[in-house]
């Protein structure tokens, strides 16, 4: 399980995905912006919505457990669950297993809307707050 810095990230969209890299944006409006990022390096499995609002991330349950046994062969090494708002009449659930989960605080800023620019700061200046890797 990891932890989120302090902060109003309550509008979540998929920024980026491509192989091997699957990368949610997260601030307070994503409109113009984002200030947060959960970035998966080699997902394995994913199942949530591609943008969805105010994720309680939890642990996994058993039975979460055993599914991503069945569907990839073993526990993988990072595994995240969360409930959200996605608009539907309940909670969605969310579910990604990955080789590693890095949360990176910064500020990105989209020209467009639905568009990803470069960040806005320098690349040093952004925070990776913590690192889920293989046996931790």
């Amino acid at each position: 399980m990891f932890a989120l810095p302090e902060g109003s990230w309550w509008d979540w969209e998929v920024v980026e995905w491509i192989p091997g890299r699957l990368r949610f944006g997260a601030g307070y409006d994503l409109t113009y912006h984002h200030e947060l990022e959960l970035v998966f390096s080699d997902p394995m499995y994913v199942a949530c919505p591609s943008a969805f609002h105010d994720p309680e991330f939890r642990e996994p349950t058993a039975e979460e457990l055993a599914l991503m046994v069945r569907q990839v062969g073993e526990l993988p090494p990072v595994l995240v669950a969360f409930e959200a708002d996605a608009g539907g009449s309940g909670p969605a659930t969310g579910l990604i297993a990955a080789e590693q989960v890095r949360v990176v605080q910064g500020s990105w800023s989209h020209v467009v809307q639905g568009g990803r620019s470069a960040p806005a700061t320098q690349a040093g200046d952004r925070q990776e707050q913590q690192a889920c890797e293989p046996g931790q």
